[in-house]
């Protein structure tokens, strides 16, 4: 007869089994898990990414990469290094300023020129047209004469070819950059871009005015018809340069605010960083609804410009409505050669829009062919080189507070019809007690000898 185990046998016999169970379910995970290890250490191996070439399998496979050989940083960053250290012994603007700054770079004759810093000579080589440089500076007149500035540029690149001129009342000076005009009827480029994307103008919008064209009187700024009214197009307006249509623009639909806005787009107030310091173009509108129409039109002599502002002031027109950084300079050099400053093309601002630039280039044409500039331009289109070109601009004209000088402005452009080369010229003229070549004249001739000297150059090469 079996007896019952007494107490103690009983504890002795639950201690091993307590402990045996677990062993059990231990071995039986490890047993699992085995050929999970050994599938992933597979596909590890290069398994997994030949497996998933394989359109008919039914499970979704992930394709681990092949791994690649680690790279040195040293090894791996040498290309961006070498970029890196080429870019940061260049120049900026600034040291070339610091280089610059007991030299002017007007009327020059070459080129290129060496200057000597801490006893070291640097090759300064221009942006210069020399052929151009050459003609402008035989064709300057200073008889009649106290003050001119033309200035030649690419509108693409900001790239000044031409830069010549003088100040009687201080000949040390370079009027292109170190003096502010008035900017008179020049500003009108402000206000028609503006009108034409707050008001929606088109080149054949019907305006009115009252009075004469060129007068500005508060009542001429009154929104009124009646049987003295005249009616002009939007383009004939901005050709003949009508301050009553411009003076209305200004206080009666855009207003202090959007004159301002537009006016530092397109680079009033701000300075440009060019290789020498230059003379900010200022404009301040006051809330006098007068005055804005005074601002808008031209009519006043606050508003200031440089020549070579005018120069960017159309080069954006050209370039989709933004304005280039300016630059004369392309490049220096130390005396073992190596480079020390590349110019390189910056927009500066975005002023307009590419749809108001062809509408502002027609009403810039119209000022050649039928406007203010007609009589400088007169026969244009029958001439060999011009009829050839499109040719805009807009003309500007005001007296001193003297009475002494009489400020006479061209800012325009001249692009190939069938090609691709363009230029932009500003030129200013302050007239003495009589009247000399006007900028006008000087802006027909110069654009002439450039193309002139461009078809040479395309018959030299053929």
């Amino acid at each position: 007869m079996d007896t019952q185990p007494n107490w103690r046998q009983y504890q002795k016999h639950f201690k091993k089994s307590k402990y045996r169970h677990p062993q059990k379910k231990s071995r039986a995970k490890y047993l699992l898990l085995t050929p999970l290890v050994c599938l992933l250490i597979y596909s590890l191996s290069g398994f997994g990414s030949v497996i998933s070439n394989y359109s008919d399998l039914s499970f979704p496979l992930i394709e681990i990469p092949e791994s690649k050989p680690i790279v040195s940083s040293d090894k791996k960053d040498t290309q961006a290094t070498r970029q890196s250290q080429k870019n940061d012994h260049l120049w900026t603007k600034d040291n070339v300023r610091n280089l610059l700054h007991e030299t002017s770079l007007i009327n020059l004759t070459e080129d290129q020129i060496n200057i000597a810093n801490s006893d070291t000579n640097y090759l300064v080589k221009t942006s210069i047209d020399t052929e151009l440089q050459q003609y402008l500076l035989k064709t300057m007149r200073r008889s009649y004469t106290r003050y001119l500035a033309i200035v030649v540029m690419e509108p693409k690149t900001g790239r000044i070819l031409s830069m010549v001129g003088f100040d009687k009342t201080n000949l040390t000076d370079n009027p292109c950059i170190e003096k502010s005009f008035p900017a008179a009827s020049v500003f009108k480029i402000v206000t028609a871009a503006a009108a034409i994307e707050i008001c929606g103008l088109d080149p054949d919008t019907e305006l009115s005015f009252n009075g004469r064209k060129y007068t500005l009187y508060r009542k001429q700024i009154s929104e009124k018809n009646n049987r003295y009214t005249n009616k002009i197009s939007f383009k004939n307006s901005f050709a003949q340069s009508v301050n009553p249509v411009f003076g209305k623009l200004g206080s009666l639909y855009l207003g202090k605010a959007a004159i301002e806005e537009y006016a530092e787009g397109f680079g009033f107030n701000q300075t440009f960083n060019f290789e020498f310091p230059v003379n900010e173009s200022k404009l301040h509108v006051r809330p006098e609804q007068y005055h804005q129409a005074e601002i808008a039109c031209g009519f006043n002599r606050e508003t200031l410009i440089t020549p070579l502002h005018g120069a960017l002031l159309v080069s954006s027109i050209l370039n989709d409505g933004k304005i280039p950084e300016p630059t004369i300079v392309d490049q220096i050099q130390d005396p073992k050669g190596n480079i020390c400053y590349k110019s390189k093309k910056v927009a500066v601002t975005q002023a307009i829009t590419t749809k108001t630039c062809k509408k502002m280039k027609q009403l810039m044409n119209a000022t050649v062919k039928s406007g203010t500039a007609r009589k400088s331009f007169r026969g244009f289109q029958r001439d060999r080189i011009l009829s050839k070109l499109n040719i805009g601009g807009k003309t500007g004209s005001i007296s001193n507070k003297k009475h002494d000088v009489r400020y006479d402005w061209f800012v325009g452009y001249a692009e190939q019809k069938t090609g691709s080369q363009q230029i932009v010229i500003s030129a200013i003229v302050g007239h003495d007690k009589y009247i000399g070549t006007r900028a006008c004249r000087y802006a027909r001739s110069t654009i002439k000898e450039f193309f002139k000297l461009a078809h040479s150059d395309a018959l030299a090469k053929r």
